[in-house]
């Protein structure tokens, strides 16, 4: 059919026609991933039929013959709708792209395969790894894989927020709970409703928090500080740390029941220091992703400069390496070469 060669923003597809029924074509087009934006139309519709074209994708539907006043403002509004789709879907590219896990290595491989395996599924997953070492790629790739993808990913980094903070972070405060609290305030768990929380440095938290985000995974609820009421929550949580986290329950820093309900799935990632044949191909990621945000040409670099940039203990990891690579842009001539990478390390 036309619309496998040839991009339409809009169709108005009849449901009789002598040899293919419309809705066959709606559902034909779907399964392809035909982003056209379908308007149904028929002189012998019902609301059942109706119904049914919406829910294989239709976005409305006109008995026949249309109104034609109703004909323009349905085609208006499905010309909108197809615009928002378009750029949905660009930003969702953006997004995967700026989020993706880059690296040939092992490691990165056996990475890769656990979050196809688990990412599908709510089980809880705990991510260890040194600071900058991408732990939170992780936690985006496991969100962009599921099945809450369409939903919020909401970050939190536990070490950034102070002790007597974190728990009306986490789950809200009444009005009049405390000095400050002029206004009622929704917290994480709750704008992660059907989407993804992200629970950043979780060794960093309190435990007082430890025990409340526990009864909020052992229960699905949580209580706002200053309330009395139950609040039922539906996000998965992700949580990560750069800690040991078995030495910090040892010494008393950490719940051990909570490390259980964290831990369904554990997944390390190494230090770049432990993945150096994955450096160049990192290397050429940033210089072209550099080049986009500045508007410029890439900047190519020397084989001697890509040596020195392997070589290098990265104790800053992927993090320290993204830093150098701008600095380097900012500071070298038309090419980045061996002294300069010396100099700006």
């Amino acid at each position: 059919m036309k619309l496998e060669g040839t991009h339409y923003d809009v169709a108005f597809c009849d449901i009789k026609m002598p040899k293919v029924d419309g809705m066959e074509v709606l559902q034909r087009a779907k399964e392809q991933g035909i982003s056209t934006t379908f308007i149904m139309i028929s002189a012998h519709g019902t609301t059942e039929m109706a119904v049914d074209a919406t829910k294989m994708g239709a976005y409305d539907f006109l008995q026949k013959p249309p109104d034609l006043n109703r004909l323009l403002i349905t085609l208006r509004n499905a010309l909108t709708n197809s615009q928002l789709v378009r750029e949905t879907r660009t930003l969702r590219k953006k997004v995967s792209q700026k989020y993706e896990m880059v690296g040939e290595s092992t490691a990165i491989h056996d990475i890769q395969a656990v979050i196809e395996k688990v990412a599908p599924t709510d089980a809880r997953v705990l991510i260890t790894g040194p600071n900058g070492s991408g732990k939170e790629l992780v936690a985006r790739w496991l969100h962009e894989k599921s099945y809450r993808a369409s939903g919020p990913f909401v970050e939190v980094n536990c070490a950034a927020i102070p002790s007597e903070l974190i728990e009306s972070e986490l789950f809200g405060h009444e009005k009049g709970s405390f000095t400050s609290a002029i206004r009622q305030r929704i917290g994480k768990f709750e704008q992660a409703e059907a989407g993804t929380l992200f629970l950043d440095e979780i060794g960093d938290m309190s435990l007082s928090a430890q025990a409340k985000v526990l009864r909020a995974l052992q229960e699905n609820k949580i209580t706002r500080v200053g309330g009395d009421k139950d609040i039922s929550v539906n996000a998965r949580v992700i949580a990560a740390t750069n800690k040991d986290i078995k030495k910090e329950i040892a010494e008393n820093r950490f719940r051990e029941d909570l490390y259980h309900r964290l831990s369904v799935i554990v997944i390390k990632v190494p230090a770049l220091k432990d993945r150096k044949e994955d450096i160049p191909i990192l290397v050429d990621r940033f210089l072209n992703a550099i080049a986009d945000e500045y508007g410029t040409r890439k900047k190519e670099i020397e084989e001697r400069a890509l040596t020195e940039l392997t070589n290098y203990s990265w104790t800053g990891n992927i993090r320290e390496l993204r830093n150098v690579i701008e600095r380097l842009v900012i500071m070298s001539g038309e090419r980045i070469m061996a002294e300069e990478v010396k100099k700006y390390l």
